[in-house]
């Protein structure tokens, strides 16, 4: 499509876009906080999760087909299919990184601030999905093991927030030490943007650049983890040397030139 109708329609998909996310949180927000109570906290992480990972998997459809967004989410769907616990890594360049590992993994659980379990938006859902906070490493660290002997696929940006600095900020090494405590394997995964679109450097008012392209590839795999401690250091030079800035934009768009969309 011509740059001119990208321009003009990009301020469209951006109240469209947050407002569609709106709805769908809102929509279960109801049905969370009246089933929560009532149910064994089995069935409720299962239901609770399952519905992140379906509300969220719509959400990515509707952005492909009314936002000009482009998802290529082959590889990360691959990965779904492993149906084994792990400790997944990505980097973090936007607020869409976690809808989109929620949209695709099973059993995902999220370690998350703990401000957000308030969120009129999220935090309804987040408790009922059994979703682990922050705010406390020793009951985190001991929650995350328990998730994972459980079969649960746990999901942490190792920065600890969105990416500050090109590529990639520094990487706790938490992960590590979890997985290692766990006994499972971490998987990286390495996310690229087309333009960092709710990154920290970017305004919520803001509109996207359209077309805007994300692409998801699985990188390492660690199978053992032999310095838990200095796993931080390990998994940020790995992304550094995987997501090289100047190349980041170049590969998104090449993973476009398939028309694969994927949400």
């Amino acid at each position: 499509m011509p740059k001119l109708f990208w321009r003009a329609y990009e301020p469209v998909a951006m109240v469209l876009g947050l407002g569609l996310l709106a709805i769908i949180c809102l929509a279960w927000t109801p049905l969370a906080l009246l089933l929560n109570p009532w149910l064994p906290e089995t069935p409720a992480k299962r239901i609770g999760r399952d519905a992140i990972r379906a509300g969220f998997r719509l959400y990515l459809r509707l952005l492909a087909l009314l936002c000009g967004c482009r998802f290529d989410l082959r590889e990360l769907d691959e990965l779904s299919h492993r149906g084994e616990p792990m400790v997944v890594v990505a980097n973090h360049p936007s607020l869409l990184d976690a809808v989109i590992l929620a949209s695709c993994l099973p059993n995902a659980v999220c370690i998350m601030k703990a401000s957000l379990m308030h969120n009129l938006l999220l935090g309804a859902g987040a408790r009922m999905a059994r979703y682990i906070v922050n705010d406390a490493p020793l009951p985190m660290i001991r929650h995350a093991i328990s998730e994972l002997r459980d079969g649960a696929c746990l999901v942490i940006f190792p920065e600890g927030t969105r990416t500050s600095e090109t590529p990639v900020g520094p990487c706790a090494s938490t992960a590590g030490v979890i997985a290692a405590r766990a006994g499972v394997p971490v998987q990286t995964l390495l996310i690229e943007m087309s333009s960092l679109y709710l990154g920290k450097q970017w305004p919520i008012w803001m509109p996207p650049k359209l077309p805007l392209t994300v692409r998801v590839r699985l990188g390492k795999r660690f199978d053992t983890i032999a310095q838990p401690h200095d796993f931080g250091k390990e998994v940020e030079r790995y992304f550094r040397s995987q997501l090289d800035p100047e190349v980041i934009t170049d590969h998104a768009h090449r993973a476009m030139d398939t028309d694969t969309q994927e949400g």
